[in-house]
């Protein structure tokens, strides 16, 4: 029987997926691109969108790029054989991609947007189980904002979180207030959907099965 994997790299920058690993209880090491003394790989050329492309190809495309430089990556730095996870989020508002905003003019303009609507919100999850096999899942949520006031977005966008997140919000965080529902995965609106990222890791034998607990009558 194949022996489970001690760890597996996470290429990704993003605290709040490495919180979500935490919580799953995988270890988990960085594979990051852009260290010293490694050629610089251009993550923006990868984010950018095809023209005409949905939402749900967009996220998932892009994820298997990052994925593919991971994998070389790790190659070229003569790293230790193991699992690599990669995962990316895209808001949509119909077939609009709302990435992460230029700057707070762009971050205000995508609130404005959201306001009084419902968007979608996709996560695609990849993992290199070894050279020959990848696994992948996606998950799609869907989330409505209140009507926001102008003041409200100024307010929001002066704090700086909304800046470096896909639809200019993060949902952890100040934005919440403004949820008015939301159907789906919240860790998957957070950056990791952490019941598609286990099945991926359990198929992948980094996470174990185990046997369901019977549930006894009060």
């Amino acid at each position: 029987m194949r022996a489970m994997p001690a760890f597996i790299y996470l290429a990704s920058q993003s605290p709040r997926r490495r919180q979500l690993l935490d919580q799953l209880g995988v270890r988990h090491e960085p594979l990051l691109p852009n260290v010293a003394g490694d050629i610089v790989e251009d993550a923006e050329g990868i984010e950018a969108v095809v023209r005409g492309e949905a939402p749900a190809a967009y996220v998932q495309r892009i994820t298997g790029l990052k994925l593919d430089a991971a994998v070389l990556r790790r190659k070229r730095r003569a790293l230790a054989a193991a699992p690599i996870l990669c995962a990316d989020t895209t808001v949509a508002l119909g077939r609009e991609i709302l990435g992460k905003p230029g700057d707070a003019q762009d971050a205000a303009r995508m609130l404005a947007s959201l306001s009084g609507r419902e968007h979608r919100v996709l996560s695609a999850v990849a993992l290199q189980v070894d050279g020959q096999r990848r696994l992948a899942a996606l998950s799609v949520s869907r989330v409505r904002f209140a009507p926001m006031s102008a003041r409200q977005i100024d307010a929001y966008v002066a704090s700086g979180e909304p800046l470096g997140k896909a639809g200019a919000y993060a949902i952890q965080g100040a934005a919440a207030q403004y949820v008015e529902h939301l159907s789906g995965s919240y860790s998957g609106i957070m950056g990791l959907p952490l019941h598609e990222t286990a099945m991926l890791l359990r198929a992948a034998r980094v996470l174990r099965d185990e046997a369901p607990t019977r549930l006894r009558g009060r």
